[in-house]
């Protein structure tokens, strides 16, 4: 069973180097920017995991409870994650990802 940790930091994004500021209504996981996450977590907030890898977006989910869903695969270890899309989140970049996602759709049909 996970257990969520309220985790509502800033931080500087190992992956494009921007300022990242807390989000206000829940907790930051990822960059609004490019999306990235880096890997801390064993349980959601607890900042308890060393892998330290970067989380990379490659699809995007849509849940009843949820809403918009960015799924992750670490670059280091692998693992695959899921964080809700935030309001604040690059258009474009999830645009992007939606694309990622489309394409390879279309490919497993054919």
């Amino acid at each position: 069973m996970k257990t969520f940790t309220k985790n509502d930091n800033g931080f500087i994004c190992e992956n494009c180097g921007k300022t990242v500021m807390p989000l206000k209504y829940s907790s930051r996981d990822h960059c609004p920017y490019c999306l990235c996450s880096l890997h801390v977590d064993i349980n959601p907030g607890d900042r308890q995991n060393d892998c330290l890898g970067i989380l990379e977006p490659f699809d995007l989910e849509y849940s009843q409870n949820k809403g918009y869903v960015l799924v992750y695969k670490c670059t280091k270890c692998k693992q695959i994650h899921k964080n809700k899309v935030a309001d604040d989140d690059s258009k474009n970049m999830i645009q992007k990802v939606a694309n990622k996602t489309y394409e390879r759709i279309k490919i497993c049909k054919k």
